[in-house]
């Protein structure tokens, strides 16, 4: 089989990116999303179908077919700057998993061509999908927003349990650097409560070294109205930098590297 010609649907390529992994990346974002978290700042991500979003008074369509071999020249460009920095190519979306074939491809190319590989997931599949990508993945970066599966369900549409059971069989896998990333949204998950038990759960999983917790923040609002959606956390502030460091300082209890973004 040719993996180069496996086709993939993205909605953009943001390069020298500093976030989702180590050093200077390139972030290679996905169309099509299992979940439907209210503070998602990509929400032109959600859908897999091509759409229209309306960005400054203009028309922009959001979504391209692509093939391995297409794209990845862009990505091979700044192989100097990952090489000097320790960075690489990062799979985000959406949800890279949605598209497991292309994500694999992908992945399996870079690190054909010596790049280090990393994924942003929820890790919402089933496993078999997750094991295709494992022996070409260096990183994964699995966001774990709530252990309270109901209320997982209530803010992102989907249950928790299939996560946290990944989670588990990602870490006991060994193939892999696992870190574990916490989205921090008032109303949601910013108690001490509920930050202490995911970090708590991601120091009992093999090899986890690191819990990251991410701030929240409306930079995507826009993005819902260009869409004809309503944005429904629009009343909710942004935690602020004392709240962040109260719930690092709760996260840190774990034992885990914890940090404050990511």
């Amino acid at each position: 089989m040719d993996f180069y010609s496996t086709k993939g649907r993205i909605f953009n390529i943001q390069r020298f990116s500093i976030h989702d992994g180590p050093g200077i990346r390139t972030i290679v974002f996905f169309k099509g999303c299992y979940m439907r978290c209210a503070w998602c700042c990509n929400p032109e991500s959600q859908k897999y179908e091509v759409q229209t979003l309306i960005e400054n008074g203009k028309e922009k369509i959001v979504g391209k077919d692509v093939t391995v071999a297409e794209i990845l020249p862009e990505i091979l460009a700044d192989k100097t700057y990952y090489r000097r920095s320790g960075g690489g190519v990062t799979l985000s979306g959406g949800e890279v998993l949605a598209q497991h074939e292309f994500a694999r491809d992908l992945l399996r190319a870079c690190q054909e061509n010596g790049l280090h590989t990393a994924i942003e997931s929820t890790g919402f599949a089933d496993f078999e999908k997750i094991e295709e990508i494992l022996p070409y993945l260096d990183l994964y970066l699995m966001d774990i927003k709530h252990m309270d599966s109901a209320k997982h369900k209530e803010y992102t549409g989907a249950p928790n349990e299939l996560i946290l059971a990944n989670a588990k069989k990602i870490a006991q896998s060994g193939k892999t650097e696992l870190i574990i990333r916490t989205p921090v949204v008032p109303s949601f998950n910013d108690t001490a409560e509920e930050i202490k038990a995911i970090s708590k759960f991601a120091a009992t999983l093999p090899g986890v070294k690191e819990h990251h917790l991410l701030p929240y923040h409306r930079l995507g609002q826009d993005k819902y109205a260009g869409l004809g959606r309503n944005y429904s956390l629009k009343e909710i502030e942004p935690p602020s930098q004392e709240r962040m460091e109260y719930l690092l300082s709760v996260a840190e209890e774990s034992g885990l590297k914890c940090q404050i973004g990511g």
